[in-house]
């Protein structure tokens, strides 16, 4: 592992010298732009003409684009009203040259323009969707995106806040701390999929995220193995966090949150340029979270720290590195698991009798997740048509301390002590608890070419990359004991008070068997290629082809000294989309098919005539829809259609030999999942800004064992989602800064146990409304936030039952400088 980060760094620092050796003693442009009554223009781009180079102005209309080398240059600047302007400058080495910009007025204009809140919530261009700097429209996969701005309005103060605003994304339970899989769960078209990815590289945890770095989130949606290999993402689709980065002059906020159950939250973003020339320029976010359960016992506190630091070598070559140290702790949320093996008694969360504000743990019982993600960033220009792009990341995750949980089983029961009575089915629950002591650590090395050229009259936008996965784990755990049985009803069951640390070392000091001591890893090597093709000014095609070699080591047991489970799997996975502009650059007919796969273990099976070695599991989808782009930029919608169809799923059989019946395991296992998404941001007044999404999946297994056939995977979510968020702002006057924002989620019936032998177990519907109210000045902001306003109680789960937090009252304090 360490020769294939040696090499990315010898490979970096090689560029690094060539571009050093090709400096030219550069020089700087400083200016400011100005409108015709002289005041400043903020917020306008300042372009090298057919240098791809330049800066945006800031509040006073000043703009620095630094290390130019020497020669001379048009300046172009261009804003909405006012005509184009083009502004020659000349650069001596050493020497800053400055120009000062005045903008006149577009003839074809009104004599006022107004551009004071045409701001639209959710980013919609983003290099990581197609590794390609390629519009919206000009795109034929669907995503959606969460911006910084609207997390400040809701007041956002955890990811599962902010994944509320992600169309057809539903929440299925939240982060355990678990080795592995300790991160929080979504639905996104019909699969199970949890945050994975930084900035477009493999970034987990194995708890929860805190949101303080988050630029904006993508919710990449499809099957997307042809970018993004198949380690990290799901059949619906990933979750890309892009994490905030440094700009060119000092600033930065201090925020303090507090609200009900104990919410206490501190947050600082902290940016400077470190040197004069502001080529080297630094940002630290940083937080402290500390917050209780709405329940009898249960918190969770994290302190976290994120510094980025970026430097601009000269006008071709740049570093990006970013750091974030998380370390939180805290108990398990309770998640009651429904048996999986025979009949329910009970089919909703009321039916059970179950007091949901009772936790069934205490506050010794925790887990720590400390998590470390390193990324680097080196991007060179070799030349006006291609650019050579470098990514390095390195993951750290740990999961250490106890974990707890609690699940019907049938026995042995015992009655409350005192009482006689043998308690009925599904009345009382096994609790469960085991030490975790986990670690595992992830290398990501990606090298992309990124060209932007002509063959013949046609435009092509090109990435070719190579990508290297490599994830290792290490397991200390103890066995997990059976704690005791504990009445799910009844609150003077003496038993319940009796869940502590020092209760459950001894339980698991009386444990011989069970301890888990061993060693992971798996490595991953692929090549991808994807070219979008201008075939016409409004027609575009993308093609995209990937060829993935994943090698399992095995696993090494340090208990008994034996390895097993090596393979290895090669797959190659294509995509292919088109997109006509009806009308250009505003709507844009899409159509896609993309494929997706998932590496599949052997299987030890009964018999030696029974084959274990399996083919990876593929998925493809084909989807179609309409983007907008109108209203001068105002309102940007999506709407699309998709079906995929996943095969080579595993399932259980049965064969009979001589007398005796062995299960066993084949494949031939097919889900079929389809639906429609709406997804709407717009701004259509000033001050007034709107955020809303839809989602119906339609998912069931078409080939499977007769347990679950045409059934509804518990995993795909409510088959109904829809979110909504509405927010104005007055734009002048006395209040000029105040603004109020409301909205809020519907769910549909969501079925979490759905199998033949246990029946079905419903979690209903739910609407829940949220509003804010706040005061957003020059130097501070104020905010007040009624999360769940109706005091509504409702339900998460995936096989479990997790109720969700009660009202709960909020308030902001930001400065600003």
């Amino acid at each position: 592992m360490m020769k294939h980060l040696i090499y990315t760094l010898l490979l970096m620092v090689g560029f690094a010298g060539i571009a050093q050796a090709e400096e030219q003693a550069p020089g700087n442009i400083v200016g400011v732009v100005l409108t015709n009554d002289g005041q400043p223009a903020p917020m306008v781009t300042v372009l090298l003409k057919g240098k791809n180079r330049g800066d945006m102005t800031n509040e006073k209309g000043e703009f620095n684009i630094r290390r130019v080398q020497p020669g001379t240059y048009t300046l172009q600047v261009s804003l909405v009203g006012f005509e184009t302007s083009e502004q020659t400058v000349t650069v001596e080495a050493n020497q800053t040259a400055t120009v000062n910009i005045h903008l006149q007025l577009s003839n074809t204009q009104l004599n006022e323009v107004i551009i004071k809140g045409i701001q639209l919530k959710g980013k919609r261009e983003s290099d990581h969707i197609a590794r390609l700097p390629i519009k919206n429209l000009e795109n034929p996969q669907v995503y959606n995106t969460i911006g910084l701005e609207l997390m400040k309005e809701q007041v956002v103060v955890s990811f599962d806040d902010a994944m509320r605003n992600a169309p057809g994304v539903n929440k299925l339970w939240s982060s355990t701390g678990r080795p592995g899989d300790g991160a929080s769960y979504f639905s996104m078209r019909g699969f199970a999929v949890q945050p994975s990815m930084i900035n477009g590289i493999a970034g987990l945890t194995n708890g929860n995220i805190d949101p303080a770095n988050i630029e904006h989130i993508e919710t990449i949606k499809g099957p997307s193995s042809t970018l993004f290999g198949s380690s990290l993402i799901s059949f619906g689709g990933l979750i890309n966090i892009v994490t905030k980065k440094p700009y060119d002059h000092f600033g930065g906020e201090l925020s303090y949150t507090g609200g009900g159950f104990g919410l206490t939250r501190i947050t600082a973003d902290v940016n400077a340029p470190l040197n004069t020339d502001k080529s080297a320029l630094l940002r630290v976010n940083a937080a402290y979270h500390n917050e209780k359960s709405f329940q009898d016992a249960g918190f969770r506190k994290s302190i976290f720290l994120a510094p980025s630091l970026s430097y601009q070598v000269n006008d071709r070559l740049s570093f990006n590195v970013n750091a974030e140290f998380y370390n939180g702790e805290g108990t398990n949320p309770l998640m009651v698991f429904l048996n999986r093996s025979r009949q329910l008694k009970y089919r909703t969360p009321q039916e059970t009798g179950i007091d949901f504000d009772r936790s069934f743990t205490s506050n010794d019982i925790t887990n720590r997740t400390p998590t470390v993600n390193l990324y680097g960033h080196m991007q060179y220009k070799l030349s006006d048509k291609w650019t050579s792009q470098t990514n390095v990341t390195r993951s750290s995750r740990k999961s250490d301390g106890y974990y707890q949980y609690v699940m019907f089983l049938d026995a042995p029961y015992n009655p409350i002590p005192g009482q006689t009575k043998y308690p009925e089915q599904d009345s009382f629950m096994t609790r469960y608890a085991y030490k975790q002591n986990s670690i595992a650590v992830t290398t990501g090395i990606q090298q992309n070419f990124i060209g932007d050229f002509k063959i013949g009259s046609l435009r092509n936008r090109m990435v070719f990359g190579l990508d290297f996965l490599g994830m290792e784990t290490t397991n200390n755990n103890s066995p997990y004991a059976i704690f005791d049985v504990v009445s799910a009803m009844d609150p003077k069951d003496p038993r319940y008070s009796q869940l502590n640390a020092s209760a459950v070392d001894a339980k698991l000091a009386g444990l011989t068997t069970g301890q888990t001591r061993n060693e992971q890893s798996t490595y991953t090597y692929s090549a991808y290629v994807s070219d979008v093709l201008n075939i016409t000014e409004k027609l575009i095609a993308m093609a995209s082809l990937r060829v993935d070699y994943f090698e399992s080591k095995g696993t090494k047991n340090f208990i008994n000294g034996t390895k097993a489970g090596h393979y290895n799997q090669t797959t190659v996975s294509p995509k292919f989309g088109l997109v006509y502009q009806v009308v250009k650059d505003k709507v844009g007919v899409f159509a896609n098919y993309m494929n997706g796969f998932k590496n599949v273990a052997p299987v030890t099976q009964p018999l030696p005539e029974l084959d274990g070695n399996f083919k990876p599991q593929h998925a493809n989808q084909i989807e179609g829809g309409v983007k907008f782009d109108v209203l001068n930029k105002r309102l940007n919608a999506t709407i699309s259609y998709y079906d995929i169809k996943v095969d080579n799923m595993n399932m259980q059989g049965s064969i009979t030999k001589e007398g005796v019946n062995y299960n066993y395991t084949y494949q031939g296992g097919t889900q079929h999942s389809k639906g429609v998404e709406f997804d709407l941001n717009t701004n259509p007044v000033d001050g007034l800004n709107i955020v809303a999404g839809y989602s119906y999946n339609n998912s069931k297994m078409v080939k499977a064992d007769k347990w679950t056939l045409g059934r509804r995977p518990v995993s795909a979510g409510p088959e109904h989602f829809a979110n909504l968020w509405a927010t104005y702002t007055v734009q002048s006057g006395v209040l000029s800064g105040f603004g109020i924002g409301a909205g809020g989620n519907y769910a549909g019936d969501n079925v979490i146990t759905n199998d033949f032998r246990t029946g079905t177990f419903t979690l209903p519907a739910y609407t829940v409304f949220n509003a804010t109210v706040f005061y957003n000045a020059k130097a501070f902001r104020l905010a007040l936030k009624m999360d769940n306003i109706a005091n509504k109680e409702y339900f998460t789960g995936w096989t479990t039952i997790e109720k969700q937090m009660p009202r709960r009252v909020s308030a902001n304090m930001t400065f600003k400088f």
